[in-house]
């Protein structure tokens, strides 16, 4: 049986990831670690919480000496990293929280995947670390790293500490960088689930600047199945890309969106703009497609009503999570925008 760690375990693509691993992979156990801050929702995971190959543990990577009792008691041979703090407008808040749990959190386990010799790393970062893109072309592995915000760069700074722990120590690792996701349990400060909730409750829909920024959407569930691959199949030390081949304006998302709930566009309000917003993402998803078999099972168009209509489907969900401290944050951000 592999036994794999996954950190942020319940956050959104983590309990993604975690559900898909018990329900598909039988000869898996995962140890969950999750400190449940306001992203971390262990009603995540609410039907898995008992399941016989599943242990959770609130707790934080940058406890490594809970990590290192974790790895040893459940004899841990891969670490997959989904812990992070991912939200741009937070790190513009907040930039030390990012520096604190994406950078000395991901040294904090790579120290200990070295010194405990596991036989896989995989680092989840994102698109974000190369920076903008204008009207034309596409990240490949190969991008300079050029990262725009607080948040994308304590990302491209814990893929330097990967890569480089990689070439000095020789740990076998893999980094993910995957494109904007959506899908069931994802929070309500990122962009889909946010409007979803606003149009619910025939709120206006902040979107920022002229709503014709282009990001590439990835359902969730593909992403977790390339994680799987490049975890089980990838060779050590490379890099891949993660798309799913869907640019959309934010403008485009949100009318389908309104579309879908039977909502005016008149809910649409533009505000001002996040400061160095970048304009554009697109990612060239060639190598994974190529080197693992790997391509995404899931167009926008399916996928943005099966987001949607989970949404309405889980109202119970949905209000627990904005109650709050959420309603706090809401109003902090939105309020004078």
């Amino acid at each position: 049986m592999r036994n794999i760690l996954v950190t942020g375990g319940a956050g959104f693509i983590g309990s993604n990831f975690v559900r898909m691993i018990l329900e598909e992979q039988k000869d898996c156990f995962v140890v969950n670690l999750d400190k449940l801050t306001y992203a971390g929702n262990l009603e995540n995971l609410k039907k898995y919480k008992e399941h016989s190959n599943h242990h959770f543990v609130k707790g934080d990577i940058c406890d490594g000496k809970l990590v290192k009792k974790l790895i040893d008691e459940f004899n841990v041979d891969a670490i997959v990293n989904f812990a992070a703090e991912s939200h741009v407008d937070r790190s513009i808040e907040e930039p030390k929280v990012f520096i604190d749990t994406n950078v000395a959190g991901t040294l904090i386990l790579l120290e200990i995947a070295r010194d405990k010799e596991l036989e896989r790393f995989v680092q989840v970062s994102t698109d974000e670390v190369y920076g903008s893109l204008g009207p034309e072309g596409v990240f490949t592995e190969t991008t300079p790293l050029s990262p725009n915000s607080p948040y994308s760069a304590s990302k491209a700074a814990a893929d330097h500490f990967v890569a480089a722990f990689g070439h000095t120590w020789g740990i076998r690792y893999n980094i993910t960088r995957c494109s904007n996701n959506y899908g069931q349990y994802q929070f309500p400060e990122k962009m889909i689930p946010l409007m979803i909730n606003n149009a619910l409750n025939n709120k206006d829909l902040p979107v920022y600047g002229d709503g014709l920024y282009v990001r590439d959407w990835l359902y969730v569930y593909d992403h977790c199945t390339a994680v799987w691959k490049i975890l089980t199949e990838a060779t050590p030390g490379e890099i891949y890309n993660i798309g799913g081949c869907n640019e959309k304006t934010n403008l485009e998302v949100v009318g389908i969106i309104l579309e879908r709930l039977g909502k005016p566009d008149s809910l649409i309000k533009h505000v001002k703009d996040r400061p160095g917003h970048d304009r554009r993402y697109a990612i060239d998803a060639t190598k994974i497609i190529n080197e693992l078999s790997w391509e995404p099972s899931v167009t926008f168009e399916e996928g943005i009503i099966e987001t949607i209509d989970w949404y309405l489907n889980n109202n119970d969900w949905l209000e627990s999570v904005v109650s709050g401290d959420y309603q706090k944050y809401y109003e902090s951000m939105y309020k004078d925008r």
